[in-house]
C-alpha cells in the first residue's frame, strides 16, 4: 500500500469529517456514513471531541511506523488527523507535565480490537518517554508481558481469531520525568471453563496449540506429550488451525518475552509441566462399577494417563486416583467419604483441570508484577490501560457471558457519568454556561444485577448458599419472583403476561435488556460456575505433589489450615473487583477509545451498515456527540485558533503584538459573526455551530489562494530581478576576462617575435665562433699526425731489431736443450723398460680411483638417516673401500640429523631407546607404544582445580601422573588410582579426592614385573622389611605401561645409581601383606572385547585373561 499522505491538521484536505462534533447534519445515517466513508479510504479513527471512535481494518496499515510516532510527537491533540497515537500522547503529555493520572479505556465488542489497541498505546509511550539502560529493560519488559498473557489467556472465538477472554488492566508507573519505572497488571474473571469444553468452530487457549506445534521433540517428551491435536480431548479438532496464525513461531515468541520478563528456566518449564498435566486430564475417562452395597463407583479405564500426569506433577498415584473415585465431607468433628458415579467423577476432573489453569493464570500475573514492579519508593505518577472484554451476544450464552455483560454495563455507566462530568467540568473551567442533554443512564441495568438485595448475583448467591437442594430451574424462579416486574428483565415464567406467547424464549431461560442490546442467558450451569466448587481431595492431593508450583497454587489443601468456611462465589469476587476498577478509574483522567467491528467475517474492506448501526447505538456515540455540541460543537486554545485563522484580518496578519485572546476578539469582530455564535472562555474559544466553522474554513482557503497567488506574484518578481542582476553581473566579468585574455594574446605575440629575433643573433654568433674553433683546432690535429707517424716509424725500426736478436737468442736454446735431451734419453734408456709396467699400473689406478671419487660425488644419497640407498661398487678391488665410505657417510649424516634436535627431543629419544633395549622383542605390547609420544603428565594436575589438595601435598616436580587401576587380590577387582612419579619417590593417590594412599621412595623399589603378552598390567615389587613394603607389593594396569615403566627405570637409575630390575615372564610372584600369589596370563576370549580382565581362582592364584 502506498504510504499515506501526511496532514498538517485535522481541518486541511479531510476525508469526510475527522471530528464527529463538526458533522452537519447531525443524524445516524450521516454519522454511518461519515465512518464509511473514512474506513474506505483505510481513515479507521475518528473523533467525539476527546474520544477516539477506532475501526478494526482487519489488515495492517503503514500507519504506525517510527516516523508516525514521531509526527505525533509533542503535538496537539487536533493538530494533525485522527489517530490513536494522538490520545496516547495527549495522555502521556498530561502526565508528565501536568502531574494528573490517567487512565485509557478500550471498550467494544469481541473482535473490534481492543487488544491491539492497548498495544498501540504501550509501544507508543514506550517509543516516546525516556531513553537508557534500565528504563529500557523497564519498556521491554512492560511490552513483552503482552505475548504472555496473551498465550495464556487469549482464543480464537466466532468473532476473533485472539479474543482475551480475561480482563486486563493495567497500571505503568512513571517518575517525575515521565520515564517508566514498573507496573502492575490486574485480571478479572478468566473464562476457566473454556479449558475443558469450546463451542463450535472456537479454540481452547493459544498455549495449549502453541506448545504442541512450536516445542522440539525432546521438550515434548519430557512433558509426554505427542503433536497430534487429535489426541487430547479438550482440544477442538474443528478449529485447530488458524489462518494466518503461526503457532510455533508464536511459542518461540512467547519464550523468548518470558525470558525477558524475568522467568527462571525452572519457572517457565514448571509452567509447561502444568498446562502439559492440564491437557493430560482431559484424556482420563471413567468407567462404572457397583460396589457390594449397591452404590455406583467410578473407576480410571486406563491408567496410563494418569501415571503421566503424576510423574510430571509428582503427586502420588494412588491419592489422586482415590480423590478421583471418592469425596470426603467434614461438618464439625466428622468426616464422611462417599464414592464418585461417572458423572461426578468427570466434574472433578474438569474442576480439577479448571481450577489449575485459572490458578497457573493467576500466578503468572503475580510472577510478571513481581518483575515488572518499580523498585523504587518515590512518589509515581500513574497511567491506566484497560484492555478488557467486550460485549458478548452468543448463540448460547451463560454465566461468563452474564459477567462480561454486567462488566461492560459498568464501563458504560463510569463512561456517561465521567463524559459528562468532564463536559460540565470544562465549562465551568471556561466561565461557559451549561445546556442539559437528555441521554440514557444505564444504571437501573446495574442495580438490576447488582443490587445488594434483589439483584441477580445477590439471588444468586443466596441460592447457592441455602441449604437442600438448589438448582438452576430454582434459581429462575427466584429471579422470576424477585425481578418479575423489573422492566429490563423477561422471561417466560415472570409474572407478565407478554412473554408467556414468545416462543423464542425458552423456559430455561431469562432475557435481559442490556445497553447494547437484548441478551438471552441459559440457566443452565450458573449455579455451579458461580459455586466453582473443587472438591477438598482434590485440594489436598495437589498439596501433595513435589512439583512446589502446584503445591503453591493449592494453600487450602494444607490438612494443618484447613478452613471448613465456605469460599466467596465467583459472582461476588467479580462483583468486588468491578467495584475496585471502577474506584481506581474515578481517580483518574480517563482517556476513551471505542472500537468498533466492520463486519462478522473478520474481513477487510468490508462495512456492515447494520453491524455499525446496532454498536453505535449501544456504545451511546450520538449521545455522545450531542453532549459535546449541546453547548459549543467546537473549542480550540486561543494561541493555535489565532495562528490558523490569523490571515482573515489585516491587523492580526501577519504578526500579532499583543494577548492571544484579544487577537481572536479583534479577528471576529474583523469578520462580522454573530455573538450568539461564539463565546469566549477563559484559555478557549468556544464555536456553537459548526456551519460557522466551515465559514472560517472556506474563508481562510479563500484567503490562503489569494496569499499564494500574492506570494507567486511576489516571487516571480523577485525571480526576474535576480535573473536579470546575474546576468547584468556575468556580463561585467565575462567582458573584463576577454580583455585580459585579448591582451595576453598580444603580450605572447609579442614576447615570441622578440624570441626569434634573439635565436637568430645568437645562432649567427655561435656559429661565427664554431668555425674560429674548428679551424684552430684543425691545425693543432694536423701536427699531432705528423708527430704520431714519426714516432711510429722510429718504433718499428726498434722493434724489428729487437725481434732478430730474439730469434738468434731462442735458437741457441732450442739447440742446447734437443742436445741435452738427447743425452738423458741416451743415459736412461737402459733403466725404462724395466720401470715401465709399474708406472703404467699406478697411473692407471690412479685415474681409475678418479673417476671413482667424481662418480660418487654425483651419486650421493638424501640426508636422511633411514635412507637405505647407497650406489653400486663400480670395481672388486674397491670392495672395503665402498663400504667405508657407507659407513662414514651414514655416520656423518646421523650427526647432522641429531644436530637439528632440542634438549627436550633428545631426552624424549633417549627414552624411546631406552624402551627399546628394555622391551624390543620381549613384550608383545611394545610395537603399539613406538609410535606414541611419552607426555608424563597425562593429568593437568595444577590446571584442574579438583587436584588442588594433591598438588600441595606434592612439592617435587612430577615426572608422571597418571590414572592407574589397582588390583585388589582379594576379588581381583580394579580401583582407581592417580599414579605420580617425582625424582625421590613413587606415590599412588584417590582419583577422587586426591588424597595420597601411598608413598615409596625409589630406594625401596626392587623390580617391576610383567607379562610378555599385549596387557597393561605391572606389578611394582618393594624392598622387604621397608615401611612402605607394610601392605606388601602392588599390581597395576595402566594403558602406557610402557612409558610408565621407561621412565621409572630411568629415574631409579638416576637417583639410586642402580639399575631396576625389569622381570618379563607371563607368570611371577607378588608379595600381598605375609602371602604370596602368583600371577598367571593366559589367553582366551573376552566378553569385553579386547580388555584383559582378571580373576581370583584361589588363595595363591591371579589369573589375567589377555583375548
Amino acid at each position: 500500500m502506498a504510504k499515506m499522505e501526511v496532514k498538517t491538521s485535522l481541518l486541511d484536505d479531510m476525508i469526510g469529517v475527522g471530528d464527529m462534533v463538526l458533522l452537519e447534519p447531525l443524524t445516524e445515517d450521516s454519522f454511518i456514513n461519515n465512518l464509511k466513508k473514512r474506513f474506505d479510504h483505510s481513515e479507521v479513527y475518528t473523533y467525539i471531541g476527546s474520544v477516539v471512535i477506532s475501526i478494526n481494518p482487519y489488515r495492517s496499515l503503514p500507519i504506525y511506523t517510527p516516523e508516525k510516532v514521531e509526527e505525533y510527537r509533542n503535538r496537539n491533540f487536533y493538530e494533525l488527523s485522527p489517530h490513536i497515537f494522538a490520545l496516547s500522547d495527549e495522555a502521556y503529555r498530561s502526565l508528565r507535565d501536568q502531574d494528573k493520572d490517567q487512565c485509557i479505556l478500550i471498550t467494544g465488542e469481541s473482535g473490534a480490537g481492543k487488544t491491539e489497541a492497548s498495544k498501540l498505546v504501550m509501544s507508543y509511550v514506550a517509543a516516546v518517554c525516556g531513553k537508557g539502560a534500565e528504563v529500557n529493560q523497564v519498556k521491554e519488559q512492560l511490552l513483552q508481558s503482552n505475548p504472555v498473557l496473551e498465550a495464556f489467556g487469549n482464543a480464537k472465538t466466532v468473532r476473533n481469531d485472539n479474543s482475551s477472554r480475561f480482563g486486563k488492566y493495567m497500571d505503568i508507573e512513571f517518575d517525575f520525568k515521565g520515564d517508566p519505572l514498573g507496573g502492575v497488571i490486574s485480571n478479572y474473571l478468566l473464562e476457566k471453563s473454556r479449558v475443558v469444553k469450546q463451542p463450535r468452530g472456537e479454540r481452547n487457549f493459544h498455549i495449549f496449540y502453541q506448545i504442541l506445534s512450536g516445542a522440539s521433540e525432546d521438550f515434548l517428551c519430557k512433558l509426554k506429550l505427542e503433536r497430534d491435536f487429535s489426541r487430547y480431548n479438550y482440544l477442538g479438532l474443528d478449529s485447530a488451525k488458524v489462518n494466518g496464525v503461526d503457532d510455533a513461531a508464536n511459542f518461540r515468541t512467547v519464550r523468548n518475552a518470558m525470558q525477558i520478563v524475568g522467568f527462571m528456566d525452572h519457572e517457565t518449564q514448571s509452567v509447561f509441566e502444568v498446562v502439559a498435566a492440564v491437557l493430560k486430564l482431559g484424556n482420563i475417562e471413567f468407567k462404572p462399577e457397583s460396589r457390594v452395597n449397591g452404590l455406583d463407583e467410578s473407576k480410571i479405564k486406563d491408567k496410563n494417563e494418569l501415571k503421566e500426569i503424576c510423574e510430571l506433577t509428582g503427586i502420588d498415584q494412588s491419592v489422586l486416583e482415590r480423590a478421583f473415585s471418592f469425596r470426603t465431607v467434614e461438618a464439625k468433628q466428622e468426616k464422611v467419604s462417599t464414592t464418585l458415579n461417572v458423572a461426578q467423577a468427570y466434574y472433578a476432573r474438569d474442576a480439577l483441570a479448571k481450577n489449575l489453569y485459572s490458578r497457573l493464570f493467576s500466578w503468572l500475573v503475580t510472577r510478571i508484577n513481581e518483575s515488572i514492579k518499580a523498585q523504587t519508593k518515590v512518589r509515581k505518577k500513574v497511567m491506566g490501560v484497560l484492555d478488557i472484554y467486550g460485549f458478548e451476544i452468543f448463540e448460547d450464552n451463560s454465566f461468563e457471558q452474564f459477567i462480561i455483560n454486567y462488566c461492560n454495563e459498568k464501563l458504560q455507566q463510569i463512561f456517561i457519568e465521567l463524559t459528562l462530568k468532564e463536559e460540565q467540568e470544562e465549562y465551568i473551567r471556561e466561565g461557559i454556561e451549561w445546556t442539559h442533554i437528555e441521554y440514557f443512564n444505564n444504571a437501573i441495568i446495574c442495580d438490576l444485577i447488582e443490587n445488594n438485595q434483589t439483584g441477580i448475583l445477590a439471588m444468586l448467591d443466596e441460592e447457592c448458599l441455602r441449604p437442600g437442594t438448589v438448582t438452576d430451574d430454582t434459581f429462575l424462579e427466584k429471579l422470576n419472583q424477585v425481578c418479575a416486574t423489573h422492566q429490563h428483565f423477561e422471561s417466560r415464567m415472570s409474572k407478565c403476561s407478554r412473554f408467556l406467547n414468545d416462543t423464542s424464549l425458552p423456559h430455561s431461560c431469562f432475557r435481559i435488556q442490556h445497553y447494547a442490546g437484548k441478551v438471552m442467558y441459559q440457566v443452565e450451569g450458573f449455579v455451579d460456575k458461580n459455586n466453582d466448587l473443587l472438591y477438598r481431595d482434590l485440594s489436598q492431593a495437589m498439596w501433595k505433589a513435589s512439583h512446589s508450583l502446584i503445591k503453591a497454587l493449592f494453600p487450602e489443601g494444607n490438612p494443618a489450615k484447613i478452613n471448613l468456611k465456605r469460599p466467596p462465589t465467583a459472582g461476588s469476587q467479580f462483583k468486588a473487583s468491578v467495584a475496585t476498577l471502577m474506584k481506581n478509574l474515578q481517580t483518574k483522567n480517563p482517556n476513551y477509545i471505542r472500537c468498533i467491528k466492520p463486519n462478522d467475517k473478520k474481513a477487510a474492506h468490508i462495512f456492515n451498515d447494520a453491524l455499525v448501526c446496532h454498536q453505535i447505538r449501544y456504545l451511546g456515540l450520538l449521545e455522545n456527540v450531542r453532549v459535546r455540541r449541546a453547548g459549543y460543537a467546537f473549542r480550540q486554545a486561543y494561541e493555535p485558533c489565532l495562528e490558523r485563522y490569523k490571515m482573515l484580518c489585516k491587523q492580526t496578519w501577519p504578526h500579532w503584538r499583543g494577548p492571544a485572546r484579544a487577537g481572536v476578539e479583534v479577528l471576529f469582530n474583523e469578520l462580522e459573526i454573530p455573538e450568539e455564535e461564539f463565546s469566549f472562555g477563559r484559555s478557549k474559544i468556544f464555536i456553537r455551530n459548526p456551519r460557522t466553522l466551515f465559514k472560517l474554513e472556506d474563508l481562510r482557503k479563500q484567503r490562503l489562494e489569494d496569499l499564494a497567488t500574492l506570494i507567486e506574484k511576489i516571487y516571480r518578481g523577485w525571480k526576474c530581478r535576480t535573473r536579470f542582476l546575474l546576468m547584468k553581473k556575468s556580463q561585467i566579468v565575462i567582458a573584463s576576462w576577454y580583455r585580459r585574455y585579448a591582451q595576453q594574446k598580444k603580450y605572447q605575440k609579442i614576447k615570441s617575435s622578440a624570441i626569434i629575433v634573439q635565436s637568430y643573433i645568437r645562432g649567427w654568433k655561435a656559429r661565427k665562433l664554431l668555425r674560429e674553433l674548428k679551424h684552430q683546432k684543425r691545425c693543432n690535429e694536423a701536427a699531432t699526425i705528423i708527430a704520431a707517424y714519426w714516432h711510429g716509424t722510429q718504433a718499428r725500426r726498434e722493434l724489428k731489431r729487437l725481434k732478430e736478436e730474439a730469434r738468434r737468442k731462442h735458437a741457441v736454446a732450442v739447440i742446447w736443450a734437443y742436445w741435452l735431451g738427447l743425452k738423458v734419453r741416451r743415459e736412461y734408456r737402459k733403466f725404462f723398460r724395466a720401470n715401465a709396467g709399474r708406472k703404467i699400473y699406478e697411473f692407471t689406478l690412479q685415474r681409475l680411483m678418479q673417476k671413482y671419487f667424481l662418480e660418487m660425488k654425483n651419486k650421493m644419497p638424501s640426508l636422511s638417516p633411514i635412507d637405505k640407498n647407497w650406489p653400486a661398487r663400480p670395481y672388486l678391488f674397491l670392495d672395503s673401500t665402498h663400504k667405508e665410505l657407507k659407513r662414514i657417510f651414514h655416520v656423518w649424516r646421523c650427526k647432522k640429523y641429531r644436530d637439528q634436535f632440542t634438549d627436550q627431543q633428545k631426552l624424549i629419544y633417549e627414552e624411546k631407546l631406552e624402551a627399546s633395549e628394555l622391551f624390543k622383542d620381549k613384550k608383545a605390547l611394545y610395537p603399539a607404544s613406538v609410535g606414541q609420544p611419552f607426555q608424563g603428565a597425562y593429568l593437568e594436575i595444577s590446571k584442574n582445580p579438583k587436584y588442588k589438595k594433591l598438588k600441595d601435598a606434592v612439592d617435587e616436580k612430577i615426572i608422571i601422573a597418571e590414572v592407574v587401576n589397582k588390583i585388589n587380590r582379594a576379588n581381583g577387582k580394579a580401583t582407581s588410582r592417580i599414579f605420580l612419579l617425582t625424582k625421590n619417590n613413587v606415590l599412588l593417590a584417590d582419583q577422587k579426592s586426591g588424597n595420597i594412599k601411598s608413598e615409596v621412595p625409589l630406594g625401596d623399589v626392587t623390580k617391576v614385573s610383567m607379562s610378555s603378552q599385549n596387557d597393561g598390567f605391572f606389578a611394582v615389587h618393594l624392598k622387604e622389611g621397608s615401611e612402605a613394603a607394610g601392605k606388601g607389593d602392588f599390581l597395576l594396569s595402566s594403558d602406557h605401561l610402557i612409558e610408565m615403566a621407561t621412565k621409572l627405570y630411568r629415574t631409579t637409575l638416576s637417583q639410586t645409581k642402580q639399575k631396576l630390575n625389569i622381570e618379563i615372564s607371563d607368570e611371577f610372584l607378588v608379595q600381598f601383606r605375609q602371602d604370596k600369589v602368583c600371577v598367571k596370563f593366559i589367553q582366551g576370549s573376552q566378553k569385553n572385547g579386547s580388555i584383559p580382565t582378571c580373576k581370583r581362582k584361589n588363595n595363591r592364584l591371579l589369573e589375567v585373561a589377555v583375548p
